[in-house]
């Protein structure tokens, strides 16, 4: 294998872009609708050939076509379609919307087959397993010629400071290629003893971040969740408020619901998954380990091991969703050197 190639689908701020640069591919195409995100993404990349548009408005033949690609001349095609209909946050009765959108799963096949790419990298959350169009995707990509093994992987267990569940798919043209099915065999070395904590992240950040960047920087919040904030012991949750700081909209759930709710990061473990509302202490345990603050963006960035310079464009908001929606940087770059094991046994 001489040259790597990729092409990024569903591509966001461009996190696995990120990582499979640094696994060796040249990521020669990208797929992102969003504006803001492909704003982000072309800061970044700025030689990759970007499609800002829906991609069921593009075809996998004008993508070859404009990246002069002949059929099968592809390394790696790599898709991270949207997962909130998939999570466990998600309502279980679609809605007509709800259902276009998490059909954009299955677009994934038609760029298989057009492509006919030496290898297909599909991340998306646990809960697209039970899904009946994951079973769909699967038989298809298998129709079309490939083998394929799909596991759940935790972000920490290879070395990214944060939980994070993933399920994650791998296809290698050829019926016969063999395919570990166990996580140890398939990632090897690149498998962490000991995951790296929220204080490893932030330390390291610490060293590197200048003090003037503009994403170190945090909500604002009012005098009142301040005070709720501040009164969040260290290791803390919502359970440890006084009665003063409960929120009313807690009082009446149940013990065990909204648990994440104004909690603090934790400094001696990994950080929780990185969501797209991040740095809200309302929404998760996303307050500072020990200030009495929410987490910076460029704090949230480095949970998903985005380098320090890396930029992000839009507002407070539209940055915070990216860097939630991102592939981890290192846990894509592991996949890609996995990746590039397979394609070298199957030769």
């Amino acid at each position: 294998m001489d040259r790597l190639t990729c092409i990024d689908l569903f591509a966001g701020a461009g996190g696995a872009t990120e990582g499979l640069r640094a696994a060796g591919y040249d990521v020669i195409g990208a797929v992102e609708v969003d504006p803001t995100a492909a704003a982000s993404y072309r800061m970044n990349h700025p030689a990759t050939r970007l499609w800002q548009r829906d991609i069921r408005e593009l075809t996998a033949s004008q993508v070859r076509r404009e990246l002069g690609l002949e059929s099968g001349g592809l390394t790696l095609l790599k898709a991270c379609p949207p997962c909130q209909g998939f999570s466990t946050l998600a309502r279980r009765d679609e809605s007509p919307s709800d259902s276009a959108r998490n059909d954009l799963v299955l677009d994934v096949v038609r760029f298989v087959r057009a492509l006919r790419p030496a290898a297909v990298l599909l991340e998306n959350v646990p809960g697209l397993e039970r899904d009946s169009r994951f079973s769909r995707i699967k038989l298809a990509i298998e129709r079309i010629g490939y083998s394929l093994t799909s596991f759940k992987l935790d972000a920490a267990d290879v070395g990214v400071p944060q939980r994070r569940r993933r399920l994650i798919m791998i296809a290698i043209r050829g019926r016969r290629a063999q395919l570990p099915n166990s996580l140890p065999s398939l990632l090897g070395n690149w498998l962490v003893e000991e995951p790296k904590t929220a204080r490893d992240a932030l330390e390291e950040l610490g060293k590197s971040v200048p003090a003037d960047d503009a994403l170190n920087r945090h909500r604002t919040h009012s005098s009142k969740v301040v005070a709720r904030i501040s009164a969040v012991p260290v290791g803390g949750t919502r359970f440890d408020l006084p009665a003063e700081h409960q929120l009313s909209c807690h009082v009446n759930l149940k013990k065990r619901s909204a648990t994440a709710s104004y909690g603090r990061v934790r400094l001696d473990a990994p950080a929780p998954t990185m969501t797209t509302r991040c740095v809200t202490p309302a929404c998760g345990s996303f307050i500072h380990p020990t200030e009495h603050r929410g987490l910076t963006l460029r704090e949230a960035a480095a949970f998903q091991t985005f380098p320090p310079s890396y930029h992000f464009s839009g507002d407070f908001g539209s940055i915070e969703r990216q860097i939630g929606n991102a592939v981890p940087v290192r846990m894509a770059q592991v996949l890609g050197e996995a990746v590039k094991e397979l394609l070298k046994k199957s030769l």
